[in-house]
């Protein structure tokens, strides 16, 4: 591998430090305070030489120009369904991905003496790791399959650094609620990835780019708006910013790179780099000013009532992300770059230097503009940042919450019963029929069928030929049971349900 091609180590770089910190750990080499300067030293020489590449070939690029892309192979291929191993190398993709190696490496050297001593140092870096590397990924993938993959690693990472103490109620919660609005915005992401491939036949990012101007504009913007929800839910836009404040949970580093530098200016990358298929599509560029702008609005009206640091820091992210937003909408992509670039730097700085605010700034807090007190109604809907977030806990967490319940009796009441495992308490389809009302009577009516339908012919059978195939297929569903037990399984339901209703 020579010359442009060295692309590929920049996001693999990160993604195999985490993989050999977590193999070293499970395997007890490192472990402990013992183990720490070995974990550091892990993590951040990948970065660094990521980032030494990374300028190696910004120097190149500045003495014979950027190649626009490069192709290393074909990551998978199915009948008419190729996904090519491939990378941008434009000037928007070099520079912004400079900065993100800056600021990660930055953050990871930060964190050395930050998270020393802390009981989950070494998770912590596995997960900065991985978003150092998804997050690359994102930035340099040629097309929206791998960006897709990034897209991922950084949402589950991200989920893991604001969980990072999973021993605490607040914040394992808040990681959930940041996790499942994320996975909303994936769902579009997959519809816009379906849409690709069904009307345009590549994922290549400069292929829809070029299809899209074939398209009429209605397809355009159901092209478009998959990708477009996909970046709203990353960039905290209305009706999905609450998850941003929530996202303070996590440790001040990943805080800096999840909140301010980093993650969220994922979707307003994601919305330049659609600017062909958003221009063919009116009304998605309509939508993009009014949400743009309301989140502006948001941003700076709950951030005057702020009273602590690193919340102001937040509510001053989603007012410039906003802005950011509106320029996309209004046609202006590359002012919104360069504001992406320089707020990134920026509020990366502020975020890491917010342990020591206080102690530099003293004195009392700056109090709330006299003009927003004098408004009463105003002033006590921006304290109380515009009940944003228990609409959005109604709308999300309690429906999440019931599937969840269900899918719990679901496989109490009928896989257990068809896996032929011992016979479940017959509170729990008590407890699901009065909270879940026809909801729940219905699945106690289909497991008391399917309880009959067990004793009366499986049980009967005497080792004939159903019995047989019913054990196999027992067999089978308490494999799948295991993997939908895990919390993808709930994330892939929401994904699913989003796509169907689009």
């Amino acid at each position: 591998m020579s010359g442009f091609g060295l692309i590929a180590l920049v996001p693999l770089l990160p993604l195999v430090a985490a993989g050999l910190i977590a193999l070293l750990h499970l395997a007890g080499v490192i472990r402990g305070e013992a183990g720490e300067p070995w974990t550091a030293r892990l993590a951040l020489w990948p970065v660094a030489l990521s980032l030494l590449i990374l300028l190696g070939l910004d120097l190149a690029a500045l003495a014979g120009g950027t190649p626009g892309s490069v192709t290393l192979g074909y990551w998978l291929v199915s009948g008419n369904f190729e996904v090519a191993a491939s990378f941008l190398l434009d000037a928007l993709a070099l520079g912004l991905g400079t900065l993100v190696g800056l600021i990660t490496f930055l953050t990871l050297r930060f964190s050395v003496n930050y998270m020393q001593g802390e009981p989950g140092f070494h998770r912590f870096f596995i997960a900065l790791c991985l978003f150092a590397g998804g997050m690359q990924l994102i930035v340099f993938a040629g097309n929206a399959a791998f960006t897709f993959v990034g897209w991922e690693l950084t949402g589950i990472s991200a989920y893991l650094l604001i969980g990072y103490a999973y021993d605490r109620t607040t914040a394992s919660g808040n990681a959930l609620r940041v996790l499942l609005t994320q996975y909303i915005g994936d769902a579009g992401f997959v519809l816009g990835i379906a849409l690709a491939f069904a009307w345009l036949g590549s994922l290549e990012w400069p292929a829809i780019a070029a299809g899209s101007q074939q398209l009429t504009s209605l397809a355009a913007a159901l092209l478009g708006f998959g990708f477009v929800l996909a970046a709203l839910a990353r960039s905290a836009q209305l009706p999905f910013a609450p998850w941003l404040a929530r996202a303070l949970e996590g440790p001040t580093p990943s805080s800096a790179i999840c909140c301010g530098a980093l993650m969220v200016h994922a979707g307003i990358y994601l919305l330049i780099r659609l600017e062909p298929v958003l221009e063919q599509a009116p009304a998605l560029m309509g939508l993009l000013v009014l949400l743009g702008a309301l989140t502006a609005l948001y941003g700076a009206l709950v951030g005057l009532t702020q009273t602590d640091v690193k919340s102001t820091l937040i509510f001053a992210s989603t007012t410039q992300l906003g802005l950011m937003v509106l320029a996309c909408g209004l046609g202006w992509f590359e002012w919104a770059a360069w504001h992406l670039a320089l707020h990134a730097a920026f509020r990366a700085w502020q975020f890491l230097a917010a342990p020591s605010y206080l102690h530099l700034i003293g004195g009392p807090i700056k109090p709330v503009p006299e003009w927003l007190a004098q408004r009463q109604g105003l002033y006590t809907a921006a304290l109380n940042r515009f009940w944003l977030e228990p609409m959005t806990d109604g709308l999300l967490l309690r429906p999440t919450r019931a599937l969840a319940q269900d899918m719990r009796v679901i496989d109490a009441q009928v896989v257990s019963r068809l896996a032929g495992l011992s016979e479940p308490a017959r509170q729990g389809k008590q407890e699901v029929a009065r909270d879940h009302g026809a909801a729940g009577r219905l699945l106690a009516w289909v497991a008391d069928r399917l309880e009959h339908f067990e004793r009366r012919l499986v049980l009967q059978t005497g080792g004939g030929r159903l019995a047989w195939v019913l054990d196999q297929l027992g067999r089978w569903l308490v494999a799948v049971e295991g993997l939908l037990e895990r919390p993808r399984y709930l994330l892939v339901l929401i994904m699913a349900t989003l796509i169907v209703i689009l």
